[in-house]
């Protein structure tokens, strides 16, 4: 009888192990394969480059596919500062509960381009804070909306992010240029520490659940 009950409730936990598993990048992009466009017009991956990226809406996500440039503004560290990084800004528009700015080496965040008239992310319910992803290369990692860039331009990340998806997170010759990674952020939630990369999975991981078993 004990045996046959250790059985069971072993058997329970693996299904609910199951269940928790996080969702594949294959499934998330599956279920990002089209794009409803919700911005007014569309953006560019750099200065003076053609603007074709649309900004998209999936059920509870906003997405869409670019390429990465690595951002390295916030806290000046040895892997962020002036010298590594000629545009280095000792600030991001997200701000830790202590008021600093984020520490762009240690911690996952994408960027947004500032309102405009071709798209206000506030508009969209989507705030600083934000739980975010970006998938690349069958690698799916999770963090924070933590700054915002040109009006015209998307595509962008920390250097920890483009180092955890496996780019190279270097400010000055690094990135990815091909439009080849897709960016998702959830409107309407906020991470429950902005600097923690481990709230940033929990809470990234529980909404991408939530997209990918939308019917």
């Amino acid at each position: 009888m004990h045996r046959a009950l250790s059985l069971a409730i072993l058997m329970s936990l693996g299904v609910a192990a199951q269940a928790q598993t996080p969702p594949s990048a294959d499934a998330i992009l599956a279920k990002l394969a089209t794009c409803e466009q919700i911005s007014a017009g569309k953006f560019a991956t750099d200065e003076g480059r053609p603007r074709r990226i649309p900004v998209c809406r999936h059920g509870i996500a906003v997405h869409w596919k670019a390429d990465l440039d690595v951002d390295c503004d916030g806290v000046r560290t040895a892997t962020c500062n002036r010298s590594t990084d000629p545009s280095f800004l000792r600030d991001t528009a997200l701000h830790t509960a202590s008021g600093q700015p984020l520490d762009a080496a240690a911690v996952p965040y994408i960027v947004l381009p500032q309102a405009s008239g071709t798209w206000n992310f506030r508009t969209a319910g989507i705030r600083l804070g934000a739980c975010a992803a970006a998938i690349f290369n069958g690698r799916v990692v999770y963090g924070v909306f933590g700054d915002t860039g040109p009006k015209t331009i998307i595509g962008e990340a920390s250097h920890a992010l483009a180092k955890a998806l496996g780019i190279n997170p270097d400010p000055r010759n690094g990135g990815f240029e091909e439009i080849a990674v897709t960016y998702v952020v959830f409107p309407r939630t906020r991470i429950s520490q902005v600097d923690s990369p481990e709230a940033a999975r929990a809470c990234g991981e529980m909404n991408m659940q939530r997209l990918v078993s939308e019917g």
